[in-house]
């Protein structure tokens, strides 16, 4: 089974909005102002080169830290100075460039902790963690949605480094979000593994807003509804797919005239 190209969507309602956001380290401007929609139903993919502010940009949307101007936005609520933590309990899930999985954990426990750190209930301290039911169902719906409800039972650290993308995704899933930062999710991946997770992604796509930060270009151009691409922390242009692989100042500056 392979992804087919989509016409691209406009979407929903909007989950996640940035507003002219911008972040300074010192005299260094590493974001500046830069505004981004995220609907549900859709793809939004963040494209450019290295240092052109696209982490900085999802560490601000996901809170890991606050914009040095600017709002963001969730659910139509305003969330500028709320924690990681808390934005992720109002259902934003976000993943690394790097593996942030449990390697000595198996997946389903991974999927759990995820689930439970999403569902507290200190109150119930005599109760045991892994028999909480809630944590439970959510861990093994998230890892079946996932592709990985043939493995759940296997040490994560022994996965293939697609599973271990597709075990990051999952762990996401079982907070429960409805808006999803994905940072790289393809990096390093083969062919049949990426497309494996693009048929996720298309897949995820439906329930959620999903904001990629990607450097496949063929991929993203094959999943992405809307693109925005960013050169020296700027926001240069966002659009259909079809408006960046012909807008000749995006060709210029980063995709190459050939492309």
């Amino acid at each position: 089974m392979t992804l087919e190209k989509h016409p691209a969507r406009t979407g929903g309602e909007v989950l996640l909005r940035g507003v002219e956001i911008t972040r300074r380290w010192g005299g260094l401007v590493a974001v500046d102002k830069v505004s981004v929609e995220l609907r549900r139903g859709t793809v939004h993919a963040v494209i450019g080169t290295n240092g052109a502010g696209k982490s900085t940009l999802i560490n601000m949307l996901s809170g890991e830290f606050p914009p040095s101007s600017g709002k963001v936005e969730l659910m139509g609520i305003d969330v500028t100075a709320w924690p990681q933590a808390r934005r992720a309990r109002a259902g934003l899930g976000r993943s690394y460039q790097r593996n942030t999985i449990y390697p000595s954990f198996t997946v389903f426990e991974n999927c759990r902790l995820a689930a439970q750190a999403d569902a507290q209930k200190p109150w119930h301290f005599w109760q045991r963690a892994d028999r909480c039911e809630a944590s439970v169902t959510a861990a093994r719906k998230a890892a079946s949605r996932a592709g990985l409800d043939r493995v759940l039972d296997r040490q994560a650290g022994l996965l293939s480094h697609g599973q271990k993308r597709q075990l990051e995704i999952a762990m996401c899933l079982a907070t429960g979000p409805q808006v999803l930062l994905l940072d790289e999710p393809l990096a390093g991946m083969g062919a049949e593994e990426t497309e494996r997770m693009l048929l996720l992604l298309d897949e995820l796509r439906s329930g959620h807003a999903i904001l990629l930060v990607e450097h496949d270009m063929d991929a993203v151009f094959r999943i992405a509804d809307t693109i925005t691409v960013m050169v020296n922390g700027c926001k240069i242009a966002s659009g259909d797919p079809e408006f960046i692989r012909n807008s000749p100042e995006v060709r210029t500056a980063y995709l190459g005239e050939g492309h």
